[in-house]
């Protein structure tokens, strides 16, 4: 059977459970929870795929540092295969600070760290996989587009279905990074304030026709407490959010990313690929950190046997 992998960005997590403000200069205030977790978009969907009973590779670059020992020992911890994330030399760890306050929207400060290091060449092509997936393209100064473009070119060309994502960290020209690549995606997945830095629209419609006319096959826009517009060759869907406790929203975007990787795999049409796919990416918000709070395959099987989701097709 051919392998899936996640490729991309791994990252330690520093979080912080919500807190009442930001404190003022000089100001200590109390934490009930400080966490250090596994993170970044290729751990977390490794991580989640697993825990939906789905195995695959983990691809990406660590630092020779403790950071990297850790990220390794919890994916691995996790039963992830771990053999092609390559250690960096003297080079730190790619670390995310996420700060979380009551009734706001996560604040991030990130280091780059081996993260920027890697390289197209870096993903895994043998045995090509039956799903690739990229995340954090756009934070990885060293993924450059026309190395990756061949690469996913050569892995539709065997069979591969690619699926990628996006981190947009600052206004920049990113239309020249994706031009070259979209063509050779099947499924793009950037949330509409990625889409709109990428495209200058804030309309998810129109960030969606611009994607499709940059050559992807499907692009899927998630929108928060909105919900998902998805634009693709089959059709227009839409769909909303499914209501779940909300605890800390980071790693959402991954989650849903993993039950559509999921629902590829078992080979699902589109608005169910979107139904379980939605149900996955809000269990996230359930605990805190990025991976703690996502479904196994069981919870996931009851809670969309229990809250079904409607989905609209778009005329």
């Amino acid at each position: 059977m051919k392998p899936i992998v996640s490729a991309g960005i791994i990252v330690a997590d520093h979080v912080s459970s919500p807190l009442h403000h930001l404190p003022a200069a000089g100001e200590l205030i109390l934490a009930d929870s400080l966490r250090l977790t596994l993170g970044g978009c290729a751990a977390n969907v490794g991580t989640n795929l697993h825990r939906l009973g789905v195995p695959c590779i983990v691809s990406g670059r660590v630092g020779d540092d403790s950071f990297g020992d850790l990220t390794r020992s919890l994916l691995k911890k996790e039963g992830i295969d771990i053999s092609r994330i390559i250690t960096t030399p003297e080079c730190d760890t790619s670390q995310t600070l996420i700060v979380n306050v009551a009734g706001q929207d996560r604040r991030f400060i990130h280091t780059y760290g081996a993260n920027a290091h890697y390289k197209a060449c870096d993903i895994p092509s043998e045995p090509p996989p039956s799903i690739l997936y990229l995340g954090g393209y756009l934070l990885m100064s060293s993924c450059l587009p026309n190395d990756l473009a061949p690469i996913l070119k050569k892995a539709q060309s065997q069979g591969s279905r690619v699926v990628l994502d996006v981190v947009t960290p600052k206004p920049a020209d990113y239309i020249s990074w994706l031009e070259p690549v979209l063509p050779f995606v099947d499924y793009f997945l950037p949330n509409d304030h990625e889409a709109q830095l990428i495209t200058g629209k804030a309309d998810p419609n129109e960030q969606a026709a611009i994607f499709r006319k940059m050559g992807v096959r499907n692009a899927i826009i998630t929108m928060g407490e909105r919900g998902t517009l998805w634009v693709g060759e089959k059709g227009k869907w839409s769909a909303g959010v499914d209501k779940v406790t909300y605890l800390d929203g980071s790693g959402s975007g991954d989650a849903f990313a993993a039950g559509l990787i999921l629902a590829l795999h078992e080979e699902m049409s589109e608005p169910e690929a979107l139904r379980i796919a939605s149900a996955v990416g809000a269990s996230c918000v359930r605990a805190l950190g990025t991976t703690a709070g996502v479904f196994n395959r069981l919870e996931l099987d009851t809670f969309v046997r229990q809250h079904p989701l409607e989905i609209r097709p778009i005329n």
